[in-house]
């Protein structure tokens, strides 16, 4: 069974995001110059038809009129990746987690650095927010979109600021 994936591209205040729909349902959330970013022939025609849903909800995200994202999601991983991508979209907003916190919430609190591998390799950044998890006592550790974005991300979700 093959596959039918489209794309868009739509503008953030953290640069171009790359949006990726398989069979109708989003499976990418990509930033520029993103860490395990796959490559662009693999994203499919250009279309935004199946994307206004997700266009409209970050939208709101980004003018700090929605907190949680409902968008129908194709997570592609291994199962444990699939875990802890859930186990993310469970931190709410404003709030973090360590890696070592969601390894325990997995039941498995020695995995902390598996965890880390699997939030690196998460696909729908943003929505999936990958940039909920910092390292042991606070610090901004690894962020596939780069450390200044999750920075930023993390001070737009606390409060430091709108970008409109």
């Amino acid at each position: 069974m093959t596959q039918h994936r489209q794309h868009t591209v739509l503008d953030s205040p953290y640069g171009p995001l790359t949006l990726v729909a398989e069979d109708g349902a989003l499976c990418g959330l990509y930033m520029q110059d993103q860490r395990h970013r796959p490559a662009e022939e693999t994203f499919g025609v250009r279309d935004t038809a199946p994307f206004a849903e997700a266009e409209e909800q970050l939208e709101a995200y980004f003018a700090g009129e929605l907190k949680e994202f409902t968008l129908a999601l194709r997570l592609n991983g291994t199962p444990f990746q699939r875990r802890v991508w859930d186990e993310l979209r469970r931190i709410p907003y404003g709030e973090t987690r360590t890696y070592g916190e969601l390894a325990e919430l997995l039941g498995a609190p020695r995995a902390s650095r598996a965890v880390g591998l699997a939030n690196g390799r998460n696909p729908i950044g943003v929505i999936v927010p990958c940039h909920r998890v910092i390292g042991a006592g606070g610090s901004l550790t690894g962020y596939g979109g780069g450390l200044d974005r999750k920075r930023r991300l993390l001070d737009f979700e606390r409060g430091a600021g709108l970008f409109f």
